[in-house]
Formats: C-alpha cells, structure tokens, sequence
C-alpha cells in the first residue's frame, strides 16, 4: 500500500474537529431548551393555581339610587273667595296663560245690586249729615245769644246751660252722620271688592294643568277658598324630590350631579342637580328618609309634572385611577399558601408625603420647609420603633387580621388612633403649612386628612407563579372596583381566586 492511500484511510476514520463542535453545541442547546421547557412548565403550572385579574386605570363612580316624581317648581293653586254662579270659563287644560289674565267669571249680578243698595245708603247719610249741620248751626247761634243776654243779666244761667247742651248735642249728630256716611262707603267698597273678585285671574304666568270647574257650577267658598285651577309658573324648571335613606343622607351634597330616567323615555338620560338636602324627616315603617330636592332644566319641556323619575345622585367620581375587582381585596390564601407566603410589609403614610407635595408644585423655600418636616417626621418614627419594636411603625396603621376586603378594610384603624395620627401630623408639619398660600393650604390640608382616614388593606400579586402580598390603600368603590395607592401599579396580576381543584 502506497503512502497516499494509507493517509486516505486515516482521514476517513477519524472525524474532523469541526464536527465534533457542532455535536457539542447541539447538545448545548438541547439541555438549555429542555430547562426553559421544565421552567415555563413550571411557573404555568403554578400559575394555573389561581384566577388573577388585571390592575388597570379606568374610573370609579359610586351613586346612591332613588325614586321620585317630577314636578314644577312653583305650582300655584287658583281658587275663588265668593260664592256664585260660574258664568264662564276662559282657560282650559295645557293654556298658556299670563298674569292677571281673566280665566273665569262668576255671576256679579248679587254685588252689583249691594253696591246699588250702598250708595243708596251713602247718599241717605249725606243728608243726615246735612240736616244735623244746620241744626247744629241753630244751635251755635241760639248758645251765642244766650250767652250775650245772661251777661246783662236778662236770662237766667239754666237757659245758658241748656243752650250750650243743645250746641253740643246738635255737634256730636253732625260726628254721627259723617261716621255713617264712612261707613256706607266701606260697605260700597267691600261689595265692588267682591264684584271685583268675581272675575278669577291667573295670579302668575304659566300653564294651566288641571280644570276643576265647569259652566254653570255654583261655587261655595264658605269656610275656604275652593280650587278650581292649578296653573304650574315655568316647565323649563322642574324639580324632583327623592327620599333618601338615612344611611346614605350623609353623603349627599348640595351641587352634587344626578342622572336620572323616565318610562316615557326609556333611552334617554337626563341630567340635574342637588339643589335642596332638607332637614325634615319622614317616618315610614320605622324607616327613615330625608327629602332631596333635584332641580333639572327641561327645555324643550319633554318632561312632564307627575312622571316617576328613576335618578341616581353621583355622591362621589374618580377619573383614571389604578383599580382593582372587588374579589382580589376579598381572596385570602389558602392556609398553605399563607405560611409559605412571606408577610405584607406595612406600609406609612409619610411614604406618601412626597407624592402629596409635589402635586402642590412646591418652590424653593417651601420645598426646603417640606423636606425638614419629613426628616423629623421619619427621625421620630425611627426612634419609636426602636424603643418599642414589637409595636407598629408610628404613622402606619396596623395590620387586619380576620377576613381581608373593603367591608373590614380599617378595622384596625381606631379612631383615638386617626387623632392621634392627625395631631401628630399636623404638629410637625406646621411651619412648612405656613409656606403655602391659602388655596394650597385648603388642598393639603384635604389631601392630609384623606390619607390619615383611608383605609388599608392587603393584596396579593401573582409574581412568578406565586403570590405576593403587599399592603394599598383604598380610595372609593363603586361595588365591582375600588380605586388602590401602593406598592402596584398598572398592568400588574392581582389574585381574585384559587385555581385549585377542592380536595
């Protein structure tokens, strides 16, 4: 065998480096594969444990339900002060009418023939008053007489004294005469009042809504005015009034917006506005409602007096907040899952101190005055917790034990606890308050007492195919979604349910 072909042989037999690389890098990738195969198996499955649901941004609306009926605001009952004979009625349902517009007459045929018969008496009383003046005349000129002649002794001074009685007597007729004479002239008028009144007018400018009187009816206004038309003064302003449960009486506000609907118009929304929360109560079955007055533009006038309203008061509205379901604040571990879950960290309220001073857009020297304020706040809050580390971070309200979700949410937030809270705050952030102008000191002081009041709850993460509990405050729920603040932000998976199937 030649050279050439031994060396022929020998490369054939063994393989070439290369080779022996692209097995090893193959096996490489096969052994990486397979642990990102056992890996994502792994966390699927532990995913699979349990249902979450999404933190999203969206807004949160809480409404107190009502009913009530729709009406005019001011609804005028015209009725009559005489008795008589209704000789005509001008008005009918739905005119329009304005004021001092004649709507009906009564017959005045009875006051008409009172205000003959009173001037007849006015007239008789002038010549009374006529006839006692001359007398009265007489009599003056008769005492004037007397009165000359007992001075030169020719009369005795009895027919002086009976002269001056009948001068007297003859002046208090002529009083007498002229008070019949104002008497039968209040008598005339009280009967051309009445005549007067036997034309009905509308006391305002509005539209009649009922008609209760007929042609040819007799009316007896006797012991009170009887009503023959309700005229309503303006439809383009209508009101409704709610009844309001006590429970919920404390949330309505003066201002606060209202959606409301009508049979009539099952499509269609209408809007209002609280206009009146009054005060008196009403007892019905032992239960308790207040009356809220909703006053509502109605333009086009679509809606009319007496529809059942269906409204709902918008007591509180929060746009764009981070929002979670309702379940996830009621789901708890299982007893399991709890132990080998490590525990929420609790959370303080000065952790969101900052978040509050810069939406006030603090300059130099109140940010310096915020800053100072927070380190003491902290400085204290750290020595507490030294000298008494088995009791919770000063500001941070402790954890609830017991079954988790917004019903029991600030079970463990006393309210000796809140004041003490609130003092201690403002304390401390007193000279940095005094920085701010009057409208940012509103907003702080708002924003502060929020934060102290909030309720705290904890939450669980689904992270890695396990759960992780963190603590959030909660803001307002509308039933299905309550607004957080925390340690979660949007897009995270928040656990509402366990997967798992019953053993």
């Amino acid at each position: 065998m030649t050279a050439a072909a031994r060396t022929t042989s020998a490369s054939r037999r063994s393989p070439r480096p290369w080779r022996r690389i692209l097995v090893a890098g193959g096996l490489i990738l096969l052994v990486v594969a397979g642990a990102y195969v056992w890996q994502k198996r792994g966390a699927d499955a532990g995913a699979g444990d349990y249902r979450t649901a999404t933190a999203e941004r969206g807004d949160v609306r809480v409404g107190i339900s009502a009913t009530g009926t729709l009406g005019a605001i001011s609804t005028v009952d015209v009725g009559s002060q005489i008795s008589g004979l209704v000789t005509e009625v001008l008005a009918d349902f739905n005119d329009t009418v304005s004021k001092g517009q004649v709507i009906a007459r009564i017959d005045p045929s009875t006051f008409d023939a009172q205000i003959a018969q009173g001037n007849a008496a006015v007239q008789a009383a002038q010549a009374s008053l006529a006839t006692a003046r001359a007398a009265a005349a007489n009599a003056e000129a008769d005492f004037r007489r007397k009165t000359e002649l007992g001075e030169r002794q020719l009369v005795a001074s009895s027919d002086i004294d009976l002269a001056r009685t009948a001068r007297d007597q003859a002046r208090a007729q002529v009083q007498s005469a002229q008070a019949q004479i104002t008497q039968q002239r209040a008598s005339t008028r009280t009967s051309q009042l009445n005549l007067e009144r036997t034309e009905i007018r509308s006391p305002v400018d509005g539209v009649v809504l009922t008609r209760t009187v007929e042609p040819g009816q007799t009316v007896a206004a006797s012991l009170q005015a009887p009503v023959l038309f309700q005229i309503a003064e303006d439809l383009s302003k209508m009101e409704i009034v709610l009844a309001i449960d006590e429970a919920d009486i404390g949330q309505v506000k003066t201002g606060q917006g209202v959606s409301f609907g009508v049979d009539a118009f099952p499509d269609r929304q209408f809007r209002g506005s609280v206009q009146q929360v009054r005060l008196s109560a009403t007892n019905t079955n032992n239960v308790i409602t207040y009356p809220v007055v909703v006053a509502v533009d109605n333009p086009d006038q679509i809606l009319l007096p007496g529809m059942t309203a269906n409204a709902e008061i918008e007591v509180s509205r929060r746009d764009d907040v981070l929002r979670v379901p309702n379940a996830a604040l009621r789901y708890k571990p299982a007893e399991g899952d709890a132990a080998a879950a490590p525990t929420a960290t609790r959370t303080s309220p000065t952790e969101e101190l900052p978040r509050m001073a810069a939406a006030l857009e603090l300059d130099a020297n109140q940010q310096a005055a915020f800053d100072e304020a927070l380190a003491g706040m902290r400085e204290r809050a750290a020595a507490r917790a030294t000298a008494a580390p088995s009791r919770p971070p000063a500001g941070g309200p402790p954890m609830m034990g017991g079954r988790r979700g917004p019903a029991n949410a600030g079970a463990g937030n006393s309210g000796a606890m809140r004041q003490r809270m609130q003092e201690r705050f403002t304390q401390q952030f007193a000279a940095f308050r005094e920085t701010l102008p009057d409208e940012k000191k509103a907003r702080w002081d708002g924003e502060l007492a929020s934060l102290l009041a909030a309720r705290r709850a904890p939450l669980y993460l689904l992270v890695a195919g396990k759960p992780k509990p963190i603590t959030v405050r909660l803001g307002v729920s509308d039933g299905s979604w309550t607004e957080v603040a925390g340690d979660i932000a949007q897009g995270d998976q928040v656990i509402i349910g366990s997967g798992r199937p019953a053993r």
